[in-house]
């Protein structure tokens, strides 16, 4: 029986190694020129437990799927054609150029998306040279796979957020014809609806507000933030004329979503501000996003509180701290003081509160009669 012909244009080869073992390569031909690949992958030959069998499979599929990779970026996977002239764009620096380029607020968030990406290239794609990775070579198999990179990494609504930003960016290389078509269309990243960030209750912050904090800057800044739910970039930002000290109120503009947001202050909160001064100081000198979240993490731990708290944190807490007070603000109140475009981001609130009710239920004894 004839052997059956591989029709592949990219080939997945084997060469053996001195040690017995063989190196996986990729070869194939462009415009006439042979191209060799080696993917710095190995399969073990001489394998007899079931884990070294097993690692040899999860290697043998990480390559194939490489070459499926490296087949997309000589022929159009959706239309067969050839991929547009400007394929040798770098990727990083075409998306470094978008990011000192872009003007809106959530910029954050592509430089968010941006690093991710490089994480997750270190991780899942180490064969790569990550400087010269071109666009061309950003498929559909890596962008399905980097969503589900960030949606097992990312809390809430981040891993949705990050790839659509992300998009943004490969679209812009569509719309300079540097690619045919964005390997991301038709690909989904789910918006997580739930709040799993741990909430600190009053007693918690309390016991935050009598534990000594390597940082002082940044403890008046976090007992500010719970007591006024504001973000971690908003508090860095804020400045001394956005507080209105004569009628207890600050305005800022929310960098996050460009809206103007209007927050009453409590004793508390102008307790952490402190003195009025120079319109144009900064209320707190802060360090980092990851500078501020470790020395938080030491000062929680020193506090005795067994949670997970990040700074945004502050801000969950100030949220279902104020629905579950006697007070008892409509979801309304409570979505204008958060700064909220839109009801629908308030209502994972009401949904952490309904299930801490849902616990305290639970936990009553049980009668025996």
């Amino acid at each position: 029986m004839a052997r059956k012909k591989n029709s592949d244009i990219v080939k997945l080869r084997e060469k053996k190694m001195a040690n017995g073992n063989t190196t996986l390569f990729l070869d194939w031909y462009d415009n006439g020129v042979r191209n060799k690949e080696y993917l710095r992958l190995h399969i073990n030959k001489k394998a007899r437990t079931p884990l070294e069998k097993e690692n040899n499979k999860r290697t043998l599929e990480l390559a194939k799927k490489i070459r499926l990779e490296r087949e997309t970026q000589i022929t159009h996977s959706n239309f067969g054609q050839i991929i547009p002239v400007k394929k040798k764009v770098a990727f990083f620096a075409f998306a470094e150029n978008y990011k000192n380029n872009y003007t809106k607020k959530d910029i954050r968030m592509i430089v968010g998306a941006i690093q991710r990406f490089k994480d997750f290239l270190t991780e899942q794609r180490p064969f790569l040279n990550q400087k010269s990775l071109k666009i061309a070579q950003i498929d559909k198999v890596m962008m399905t796979d980097f969503v589900s990179y960030l949606e097992s990494r990312s809390i809430g609504e981040g891993a949705h957020g990050y790839f659509q930003r992300f998009k943004k960016i490969l679209k812009r290389a569509v719309d300079e014809e540097i690619i045919y078509k964005s390997p991301t269309d038709g690909i989904i990243c789910k918006r997580v609806e739930g709040l799993r960030k741990d909430i600190l209750t009053n007693d918690e912050i309390i016991l935050l507000a009598k534990t000594p904090c390597q940082n002082s800057e940044l403890k008046r800044a976090f007992l500010f933030c719970c007591s006024t739910g504001l973000r971690f970039v908003d508090v860095k930002a804020l400045q001394y004329k956005n507080i209105d000290f004569a009628n207890k109120k600050m305005t800022i503009d929310q960098i996050k979503t460009g809206k103007i947001a209007i927050i009453d202050l409590n004793t508390t909160a102008l307790k952490m501000i402190g003195e009025q001064q120079h319109p144009d100081n900064y209320v707190f000198d802060l360090p980092s996003g990851n500078g501020s979240n470790k020395t938080l993490k030491a000062w929680v731990k020193r506090a005795g509180i067994d949670k997970h708290i990040t700074w945004h944190c502050a801000r969950h807490s100030f949220a279902v701290n104020l629905l579950t007070s006697e007070a008892k603000p409509d979801i309304k109140t409570v979505s204008s003081t958060l700064g909220h475009s839109s009801l629908k981001h308030t209502e994972k609130y009401t949904r952490v509160v309904d299930e801490l009710k849902k616990k305290a239920v639970n936990a009553l004894p049980d009668y025996k009669l």
